[in-house]
């Protein structure tokens, strides 16, 4: 009786298929667009300051809350939630407002909407907020906190929306790395509790985020900004192919070089995919009078061998050749 109900599965190829499809939903954000995404993934974004890891963090929420299609217009995104962790403090919620409002108004003009559309585009623009909720925290506590408490909102938003969490942002996982490392002298609280350090914190989060992960599949991008360094044991090198731009520069131009990674083995071993972001010198001219700062990306896990480019624009990020 038991082989005969494994012969005959618990659901139809059109079911799986169905399935299959949805889980590996794409952000088509540059530098994501590169590999193929699915939930369970954690997504780590890491660079110096100043590289666009928060404008490609606002792109992947814009694109993960717009939906598919709205009243016949297509706007590629994913209509489904998605949660914004700020551990930075420092997002500027215009800029994920403007970057959402330009890719409406993009859309329905290539739709060639009437223009008595005003009530759609506000319709549409309610519902995408819907879809969007944002967390603030100032210490690693609250992270703690946020994540335990989760659940519940998540469960209501799912019982609203019809549809469950897909991506969790958070912006910058090593935010309160120095901070927890001065307080990891504090005295134990109990007997029979861990003393407070920079590893316990993490691998707490991680626990959690991996709880949340098993009743609401999602995608997890976080940032993190890097700490570069001489050569030591807790160093990263870089792959020691050269890519084409390196040889064609004579040097890791854009590339990784050497930093330091100082977040605990819990985060890194959570971690299934890595992206290495920065700030490039070269400019793209978009006018006689416009000048573009162009970023460049490599990814180290799993390892592509070539750099991206892309821009930053009042629409979002781009890729260029």
């Amino acid at each position: 009786m038991a082989l005969g109900q494994w012969i005959d599965g618990d659901e139809s190829a059109s079911e799986m298929l169905g399935r299959v499809l949805k889980e590996r939903t794409s952000l088509v954000v540059p530098p994501l667009h590169r590999v193929p995404l699915r939930v369970g993934n954690v997504v780590e974004l890491v660079g110096p300051s100043g590289s666009a890891k928060t404008q490609i963090l606002i792109q992947a929420a814009v694109n993960c809350i717009l939906p598919k299609e709205w009243s016949g217009i297509h706007y590629g995104g994913l209509g489904c939630p998605a949660v914004f962790i700020d551990l930075d403090c420092r997002l500027d919620i215009t800029r994920l407002l403007q970057v959402l409002k330009l890719r409406i108004v993009e859309a329905t003009s290539n739709g060639s909407l009437s223009t008595g559309d005003g009530e759609n585009f506000d319709a549409l623009y309610a519902t995408c907020l819907r879809r969007f909720s944002y967390i603030r925290c100032y210490d690693s506590f609250e992270f703690l906190a946020t994540l335990k408490t989760m659940h519940h909102k998540l469960q209501k938003e799912r019982d609203s929306l019809g549809v469950g969490l897909h991506l969790l942002v958070i912006d910058s996982i090593g935010a309160y790395h120095w901070v927890d490392r001065i307080s990891s002298s504090l005295p134990l609280w109990g007997h029979n509790r861990k003393g407070f350090s920079l590893a316990n914190v993490l691998e707490a989060a991680v626990e959690e985020v991996r709880k949340l992960l098993l009743v609401h599949p999602s995608i997890v991008i976080a940032s993190k900004a890097t700490i570069f360094g001489d050569r030591s044991s807790d160093a990263v090198k870089r792959d020691k192919t050269l890519s084409e731009s390196e040889l064609k520069h004579g040097k890791p131009d854009g590339g990784l070089g050497l930093y330091r990674e100082y977040m605990p083995s819990a985060w890194q071993s959570f971690v299934t995919h890595r992206v290495f972001v920065r700030n490039s010198d070269e400019h793209l001219k978009l006018s006689s009078c416009e000048h573009q700062p162009t970023y460049s990306s490599e990814w180290l896990l799993p390892s592509l061998g070539f750099l991206d480019k892309f821009i930053v624009t009042n629409a979002g990020v781009f890729s260029v050749p």
